[in-house]
C-alpha cells in the first residue's frame, strides 16, 4: 500500500474557513476540537439522536435534543484533544496528521491541557440538566475516553474502545428518557460499536503503513489483506444487532424496511473497499455519515 500523499486527504485543509475567517489565536484550538472536520461529530450525533427517538417513542423533548447534542459535540472535541495530546510525537511522522496543532508546534502541551479542562468543565455543566442515574452513566465513560489514545500502543483493537466511548450517548439517552437501559437498547449500542469498528477500520487503512512503521497497532494492521471480509462481518453484526435490538424495543415494520436500506448501503461500501487506495477508503469512511442519517431516520419512522 502506498503512503497517503494525496493533498485532498490531508488532515488539515489549508485555506479553509478556519484560515479565512478565524483570528490566528483561535485556529489551533478550533482544529484541536475537530470543528473544521465535523465528520466525527456527526457520527456521534446520529446514533445518539436515534436512541433519543426510540426511547421517547417519537420526537424527543427539545431540552433533551439540546443537552445531548451539546454533550456529543463537547465530548467528541474533548476526546480529540486527549488523542492529540497523547499522539503528538507520532502525529508529526504521519502524512495525514503532521499538520495538527500539537504535532506542528502551533500550541504546546500546557495550552492543550488547559483547553481540555475547559471542554470537560463545559461538558460537566450539562450534567446538572440530567437525572442522577444518567449522571452516573455519563461518568462511567470517562475511563474509555482517556484510555483510547493509549490503546494503539498495546492492542490491535483501539477501534473497539473508541466505538464504545463514541456511542455512549445512546445508553445515556435511554437512562435519561426511560429511566432504564433495556436489553434492546444495549444491543442497539453494541450494533453502533461494531459499525464503528467496521468504518474506523476502513479509516485505519489510510494510515496503515505509517502506523506499522511507528510500531502502532490497529485493526487494519491485524486484518491485513483480509480487511474486506472482516469489515463486512462487522457490518453484518451491526445490522443484526440493530434489527434484534429494534425488535426488542418495539419498532414497527417501517423500521425493518429502513434496515434494508442500511444493509444495501453497507454492502455497497464493503464492495467498494480497495485496500491499496487510501483515497477510496477515506471517502468510504466519510460515507458513513449517510449510514448514521439512515439509522436516525429509520428509528423515527419505526416509532
Amino acid at each position: 500500500m502506498n503512503t497517503l500523499s494525496h493533498p485532498d486527504l490531508s488532515d488539515i485543509k489549508r485555506g479553509d474557513w478556519v484560515d479565512r475567517r478565524l483570528p490566528l489565536a483561535w485556529r489551533p484550538y478550533t482544529r484541536l476540537a475537530r470543528l473544521d472536520r465535523p465528520v466525527g461529530i456527526w457520527l456521534t450525533l446520529f446514533p445518539c439522536w436515534a436512541a433519543l427517538v426510540q426511547a421517547s417513542h417519537g420526537i424527543p423533548e427539545l431540552r433533551h435534543l439540546i443537552v445531548f447534542s451539546l454533550g456529543a459535540l463537547l465530548m467528541r472535541s474533548a476526546g480529540s484533544t486527549v488523542n492529540d495530546i497523547a499522539d503528538r510525537k507520532f502525529d508529526g511522522h504521519v502524512e495525514r496528521t503532521r499538520f495538527r496543532p500539537l504535532a506542528s508546534g502551533q500550541i504546546n502541551v500546557p495550552q492543550a491541557v488547559l483547553f481540555l479542562v475547559a471542554e470537560l468543565v463545559l461538558a460537566a455543566s450539562l450534567l446538572f440538566f440530567l437525572t442522577p442515574y444518567t449522571r452516573l452513566v455519563a461518568i462511567c465513560v470517562l475511563p474509555l475516553v482517556f484510555i483510547y489514545p493509549l490503546c494503539k500502543r498495546f492492542t490491535h483493537w483501539p477501534q473497539a474502545v473508541l466505538g464504545a466511548a463514541f456511542n455512549w450517548g445512546m445508553l445515556m439517552a435511554w437512562s435519561e428518557v426511560a429511566g432504564e437501559i433495556p436489553t434492546g437498547a444495549v444491543l442497539m449500542w453494541l450494533g453502533a460499536v461494531t459499525w464503528q469498528i467496521g468504518y474506523d477500520t476502513v479509516y485505519a487503512y489510510v494510515d496503515m503503513q505509517d502506523d506499522a512503521r511507528l510500531g502502532l497497532k490497529s485493526t487494519a494492521i491485524l486484518f491485513g489483506e483480509r480487511g474486506r471480509v472482516f469489515i463486512g462481518t462487522f457490518y453484518i453484526l451491526t445490522v443484526a444487532a440493530w434489527s434484534v435490538g429494534g425488535w426488542m424495543i418495539g419498532m414497527s415494520l417501517s423500521y425493518f424496511i429502513g434496515m434494508l436500506m442500511i444493509v444495501a448501503h453497507l454492502s455497497w461500501q464493503t464492495w467498494r473497499i480497495d485496500l491499496s487506495r487510501p483515497d477510496v477508503n477515506y471517502r468510504l469512511f466519510l460515507g458513513n455519515i449517510l449510514t448514521g442519517m439512515l439509522l436516525a431516520a429509520t428509528a423515527f419512522v419505526g416509532t
